[in-house]
């Protein structure tokens, strides 16, 4: 298990679509990278002039990051990545 520190989040990228609505499937290099993630575990926030910083996104949460943020990790098979909460840019609802 990744446990997160700090003001840490650990995501799951979401697989991007293969084709557009209108049914254009996509070369490799025509693909965006993906950018929305579903939060698979929080860190207990940063202290910051003694007072910890509350974390606003919680684990389930389905996120939208910056596009070259972050850190690719691969455990167990898994790919993963992990940001800073100032990294995310909205929470998907």
């Amino acid at each position: 298990m990744i446990r997160p520190l700090a003001d840490r989040v650990l995501l799951k990228m979401e697989e991007e679509e293969e084709k557009t609505k209108s049914g254009i499937i996509l070369s490799t290099s025509a693909k965006e990278k993906p950018q929305t993630a579903k939060v698979i575990e929080v860190g207990p926030g940063e202290k910051i002039d003694g007072k910890l910083e509350e974390m606003y996104v919680k684990k389930g949460d389905r996120v939208i990051i910056n596009t070259y943020s972050g850190s690719d990790v691969k455990y167990e098979g898994e790919e993963y990545k992990i940001v800073r909460q100032s990294d995310i840019l909205a929470v998907v609802e």
